[in-house]
């Protein structure tokens, strides 16, 4: 798994916090997609712009290179009962008749049809346990209990489907962030329109923005546009608990660079384009994967680096990205490509000027 190395800082918790009315909070995507607002930083001297996010075309210079994280979200959340519980007394799986739900999230595919997940409540989700969903449609067994209280657990299909995914779009709803109050009425509206490969439990919502026709004239403007993978899971969103952010330690999460993608970027970024990453998801599978020459390399690993003030981008030069919550990594990474102070001022200015905050919040263009 690649981890950083990052040097010590005197950075608190309490540097990243910004005061959010809960009215800025985006409940419903912008219709269309590349209607939302774009706050344009320029790193040179902290000079702000707003424009509209279809603008970005005139911040894209032929030569760049646009990075994408393809991935696609599935429906992680799925709710059934348990079937089997195990006894330790006689060391056996025994039924039981119980009805009460338990809900499991998907966060990480380790192997074929076993799934990391966040289990609730726990009790009925011990090891030996195993759960039943969609009157018998689909079992999961309980294998083991690991760091933050995540469970491992194996699926069986057992009827009316052919497959686990197959079995999850009958069975699993979409996991929306717990800050969106509001139905979703399109489940697509949480996908980007270039989502290619399942795993993801969360949007990489950087992409949201973008539609297929502001893609074909980006393209036009001479800017290759290069997908690589990173499955969304508890990495990108666990709360930060530690007063000293140093501390901090992230979950891992899957990524994969082809040789393909690594290639096309190395010789772009060699003929002085500028790599554009979409998401902090792009960016941290670009600063996982390239070495300290600046050099990307195909990788199919998990990743758990973290990146805060103090680290140096290898890869990355500029970034599109939306507004985080305050505290999270997310803001920290920011805060890492531009100065902190920078960054915080920036946040202050966009609840000033009310935009529209998180996953269906507006973007912002850091270069």
């Amino acid at each position: 798994m690649i981890k950083n190395q990052l040097p010590e800082t005197s950075l608190r918790l309490a540097d990243f916090y910004y005061d959010l009315p809960e009215e800025r909070i985006a409940q419903t995507p912008a219709e269309p997609r590349d209607s939302s607002r774009l706050m344009v930083l320029h790193r040179k001297d902290g000079s702000l712009e707003h424009r509209i996010f279809r603008d970005i075309l005139d911040y894209i210079r032929p030569g760049d290179t646009l990075v994408v994280n393809d991935t696609r979200v599935i429906p992680a959340r799925i709710i059934g009962h348990r079937k089997l519980r195990y006894d330790a007394d006689l060391k056996q799986t025994v039924h039981t008749e119980s009805t009460a739900p338990v809900e499991l999230l998907l966060l990480k595919q380790r192997e074929n049809d076993t799934w990391e997940a966040l289990a609730g409540p726990g009790k009925r989700a011990k090891p030996g346990d195993v759960i039943e969903f969609g009157d018998g449609i689909m079992e999961a067994t309980v294998l083991d209990v690991i760091e933050g209280g995540c469970r491992v657990v194996r699926f069986e299909v057992k009827k009316d489907a052919d497959s686990f995914f197959a079995a999850l779009d009958l069975l699993g709803t979409m996991p929306l962030p717990p800050y969106i109050t509001q139905k979703l009425e399109n489940p697509e509206r949480y996908q980007t329109v270039y989502s290619k490969t399942m795993g993801s439990a969360a949007a990489p919502t950087a992409g949201l923005h973008f539609t297929p026709e502001l893609m074909e004239k980006i393209r036009e403007k001479g800017c290759e546009i290069v997908p690589v993978l990173l499955h969304v899971g508890l990495g990108t969103f666990r709360p930060v608990k530690e007063d000293k952010i140093a501390d901090h330690e992230m979950h891992s999460e899957y990524i994969r660079v082809t040789e393909e993608s690594a290639k096309l970027i190395n010789e772009r970024r060699a003929a002085g384009g500028r790599v554009i990453a979409v998401g902090t998801t792009s960016c941290r599978v670009l600063e996982s994967a390239a070495d300290e020459n600046g050099i990307l390399h195909p990788v199919d690993t998990d990743t758990g680096i973290f990146i805060y003030p103090g680290y140096r981008f290898k890869m990355v030069d500029a970034l599109i990205t939306n507004f985080h919550l305050p505290e999270s990594t997310l803001l920290m990474l920011v805060s890492a490509l531009a100065d902190r102070e920078m960054i915080m001022n920036a946040y202050n200015t966009a609840v000033q000027e009310k935009y529209r905050f998180f996953s269906f919040g507006d973007a912002m263009f850091i270069e």
